[in-house]
């Protein structure tokens, strides 16, 4: 069967292209011990990057007008150092009557991200970014099609959170000031190609106020397309964030089209890393499938999914997320038929597999599922 042009393997080498400028540094950068340092390095007292840190991650606050505790005459001086500019926002876009929101950002050196904020009556979410594009080259996703510009810093990570739960705060999305509850590793690149930057943003998401935001581990999901040493990796960090597998096939056959990096670390071994993780931190995986219209989407194939999930038992370590297929330029794939959808669902329950499918998102002004293109027009 054709599933679409045929593709090079992909280069076992994902780094980001070497030789780039790297961004400032940041608060939001700095462990502990470095904080004490880049107080040193400004010739103030230790206390004063706590207040700093107490502003940003405690009260959303980055205009040092408003941090009426530093010193006047250095105040301004002491924000820049530790604050600086990282991510300007190009424009912003709203679906969903202003309860979606996505937002452009250019990072210091011209590259451009993109995040999306969704907000839902019991939660609030945002989509965030790792990379300027993304090297892995999945086919149906718009981003996988641009190829890899670099991998985002830790504080260019935070930065997208900071800035959604600074939104939520106050009130700018409708519905009235809300807490900023969940973060998902869905927006571009792929994180697990940025491991290092991404834990430390996980990091700096779960520490208490002033060390970071305060959130919950179960409340951040990290999404991957199989790069199996860095999910078991993940399950060593003795942080209990959901894992989101981008598995797309349940054969590699089909698999190595869909997600190249396939032909590295095939389906089972991809899921025996997810397994691994599920009975390492006791948390439920979640497979993540896009749904493409007589690509993927054959009942047969909604079998032999629940086959291989149950080959690890069946002690609800695993649920299905079918996500509908989000258009995008130049794609000659669409979503499933509604009734090739619902026959997926049913046999994937018959068999005891927890399935749901996605509820859609900003798909109008591409901020949906596989639409982040970051293009500046």
């Amino acid at each position: 069967m054709t599933t679409g042009p045929s593709r090079k393997p992909l280069p076992l080498v994902m780094e980001q292209p070497r030789g780039r400028a790297k961004p400032p540094r940041h608060l939001a950068d700095l462990t502990r011990d470095e904080r004490a340092a880049a107080a040193e390095a400004l010739g103030e007292p230790a206390y004063r990057v706590k207040q700093v840190a107490t502003h940003y991650f405690g009260r959303l606050v980055r205009d040092p007008a408003l941090m009426t505790d530093l010193p006047a005459a250095t105040r301004d001086k002491i924000v820049a150092d530790l604050l600086p500019t990282l991510l300007d926002p190009v424009r912003t876009l709203e679906a969903d009557r202003g309860t979606t929101r996505k937002t452009l950002w250019r990072l210091f050196d011209g590259a451009l991200v993109e995040s999306v904020l969704m907000r839902y009556p019991d939660r609030a979410t945002i989509c965030v970014s790792s990379q300027a594009g993304c090297g892995m080259a999945c086919p149906f996703c718009a981003t996988g099609q641009g190829g890899l510009q670099r991998n985002m810093s830790t504080a260019e990570i935070v930065e997208q959170v900071v800035d959604a739960a600074g939104v939520m705060a106050r009130g700018e999305v409708p519905g009235g000031p809300g807490r900023l509850s969940n973060v998902v590793f869905m927006g571009m690149g792929e994180p697990m190609a940025n491991y290092k930057a991404v834990i430390g943003a996980v990091r700096q998401m779960v520490a208490p106020a002033p060390d970071g935001l305060g959130m919950s581990a179960r409340n951040i999901t990290v999404s991957t397309v199989g790069l199996v040493p860095r999910i078991n990796q993940l399950a060593t960090e003795g942080i209990p964030v959901t894992l989101a597998l981008s598995l797309h096939a349940p054969d590699d056959e089909l698999r190595n089209e869909l997600v190249p990096i396939n032909t590295r670390w095939s389906v089972h071994q991809a899921v025996e890393a997810a397994w691994e993780y599920a009975r390492t931190t006791k948390r439920r995986v979640s497979i993540e499938y896009a749904m493409m219209r007589d690509i993927n989407d054959q009942a047969w194939r909604a079998d032999l999914l629940a086959d291989v999930l149950l080959s690890y038992g069946d002690w609800g370590w695993v649920h299905v997320n079918l996500i509908p297929l989000n258009p995008t330029p130049g794609s000659p794939w669409t979503a499933s038929r509604r009734e090739d959808e619902q026959e997926f669902v049913r046999r994937l329950v018959a068999k005891g597999v927890p399935t749901t499918v996605r509820d859609t998102r900003g798909s109008d002004i591409d901020g949906a599922c596989g639409q982040l293109a970051a293009l500046d027009a």
